[in-house]
Parts: structure tokens; sequence; C-alpha cells
């Protein structure tokens, strides 16, 4: 599913314009991805938990040489899946 089939979906389930439905849409991202930064996790019973999930750095290999090269460390989001989610074949 893409965005704009995504908007599509929220606006016709709301009841709602596309043009309001992608700013909702838009004003959800924002905000989990300001509190993931901030350090705090979003969780929405049933559906899952965005949370920031940090790699410690590394020692790597390239693979064409072989030689070593360091690889820092990096945060990025995560989520984890509900109940609901998980269980989507049950």
């Amino acid at each position: 599913m893409t965005k704009a089939e995504l908007v599509a979906k929220m606006a016709e389930s709301a009841g709602i314009t596309k043009v309001a439905a992608e700013k909702a849409l838009g004003g959800f991202i924002e905000a989990v991805t300001e509190t993931i930064k901030a350090g705090d996790k979003v969780t929405l019973t049933g559906f899952g938990t965005f949370s920031a999930a940090t790699r410690a750095a590394r020692i790597g290999r390239n693979p064409a040489t072989g030689q070593e090269l360091k690889i820092a460390a990096k945060t990025s989001g995560k989520f984890s899946p509900g109940k609901e989610l998980k269980n989507l074949g049950e």
C-alpha cells in the first residue's frame, strides 16, 4: 500500500476529505518522529510500539577488499507489533 492509497483509505473510513486525511497522517508521523527523537516511546495498544533502537559502534569488513573498517554507533526508529498484529493469521 502506498501513502496515497493509505490516505484514501483513511479518508473513506473516517468520512473526511483526502486533504484532511493527509494532514492527519502527516501530523501523526511528525508526532511519532519527535517523540522518538526525544527518547520516548509511542504505544498504540493492540497495534504496536514505536521506539528508538541504538546499535553500538563495531568493526566491520569491506566485502570487496576484506579490509576492516569502523562502523559508527547509530540510532534509528523501531516498530514492535502489538498482539493484534502478531496474531493476524489466527
